[in-house]
């Protein structure tokens, strides 16, 4: 059984993972909400304006009544350059699937890698996940690396299964870490 925390305020040798507040609105448009770069693989469009990305960080502060809602803001150098989340969870499966994006200025850096190792031991140690899911685009191969990076398993690939905001089709690669392969790598 999963024990919901919410999300907590994080921290790794560079960053700091905080909860997102409305006033985050216009760095989080300036440095990816708006950017075709970022969100070229993502489900959603770059954002037209501060005002759009303000209603969204609206209605996720408003999600954090919930203690199953992780949606962390990633500060480098106390600035704000990405997100990361659970985009899904399998209660019953005891099982996440986590999803993450950061300005184009902060790519290959390993700060998502940082981040996401940082989340992953929150997540098997304070919130009990037997399984956690990432997946990609093939065409972002970047993305892949972080998974990589972090330990996740590449488990396969399916063709076509993903639709871009411009309607393009992808495919899309799955990793998995469970809780047994995390134990490995920390040992």
């Amino acid at each position: 059984m999963l024990t919901h925390k919410g999300t907590q305020t994080l921290h790794t040798q560079r960053l700091t993972l905080r909860r997102f507040t409305p006033d985050d609105a216009q760095v989080m448009f300036d440095t990816w909400a708006n950017d075709e770069r970022v969100t070229r693989f993502l489900t959603w469009c770059p954002h037209k304006s501060p005002q759009a990305t303000r209603e969204l960080l609206e209605d996720w502060c408003a999600a954090y009544e919930n203690p199953n809602t992780y949606n962390w803001a990633i500060e480098f150098d106390g600035k704000l350059i990405g997100n990361i989340s659970i985009v899904q969870i399998k209660e019953s499966l005891e099982s996440v699937e986590l999803g993450y994006c950061m300005g184009y200025d902060y790519w290959n850096k390993g700060l998502m890698s940082e981040a996401t190792k940082e989340v992953l031991d929150f997540l098997f140690t304070e919130v009990g996940v037997h399984r956690i899911d990432l997946r990609h685009a093939v065409k972002n191969p970047a993305s892949g690396k972080v998974a990589q990076k972090c330990g996740f398993i590449f488990e396969g690939t399916q063709r076509e299964c993903f639709k871009t905001f411009s309607g393009e089709f992808l495919d899309i690669s799955y990793y998995g870490m469970l809780r047994s392969d995390w134990e490995q790598q920390k040992n």
